[in-house]
């Protein structure tokens, strides 16, 4: 019973982070910009939000989850203003100036992205409405399940960002210093986009 809550979950995860949205942007332009280990990274901290958003779920964390409700419109400001952040530092890069950063670099990737995925309270959203069809009544009071769930979306979007990140890694040496210089353009402008939409759904909300 917990391998099926265990792949259930991992399909959750999987599925959830497959639409290439921001987080899938800035896996592609890191991994070129900073190799393989960088872009696992990314999805380190992504699937260490997913699975933060995962407890509440599972768990029923009201606390937590009414917190985001009433605040929503704030929390995607701060998602908006994220973004623009790191579009702007996209467009700007250039292969030739771009380096590493050592294991400060990818603890830096890691929770900028974790923090950027909480601001978005879709993925909230998105999780409340797989696990109504995965029966939370199953879920509720019986932990042992919901861990096995739990650590199955952390597995499930793991496993996403690791196929994305391999993909890319494997045609990085392919792609020239002006083919790099344009994918950093094309991935700032997404970002700017999907951050001047996030501020501007927050600031009407208010």
């Amino acid at each position: 019973m917990e391998l099926i809550y265990l792949l259930r979950g991992f399909a959750i995860g999987f599925s959830l982070a497959v639409p290439v949205g921001p987080n899938g942007i800035l896996c592609i332009r890191r991994t070129l910009a900073y190799g393989f280990k960088r872009g696992l990274f990314v999805g380190l901290g992504a699937a260490a939000a997913d699975m933060t958003y995962g407890i509440v779920a599972a768990f029923g964390i009201t606390l937590i989850s009414n917190f985001i409700t009433d605040n929503m419109n704030a929390i995607r400001i701060v998602g908006g203003v994220l973004l623009l952040f790191f579009g702007y530092h996209a467009f700007r890069s250039h292969p030739s100036t771009e380096t590493a950063n050592g294991s400060n670099g990818h603890t830096r990737t890691f929770f900028s992205v974790y923090f950027l995925t909480l601001s978005n309270p879709m993925v909230l959203f998105g999780f409340a409405a797989v696990f109504a069809g995965v029966g939370p009544d199953r879920i509720v009071g019986d932990y042992s399940m919901a861990v096995f769930l739990v650590a199955g979306i952390f597995l499930g979007t793991m496993g996403w960002f690791a196929i994305l990140t391999t993909l890319v890694h494997f045609f990085r040496e392919k792609i020239s210093t002006n083919g790099i210089l344009v994918v950093n353009k094309i991935a700032g402008t997404l970002l700017i986009l999907c951050g001047l939409l996030a501020f501007w759904s927050g600031a009407v909300g208010f």
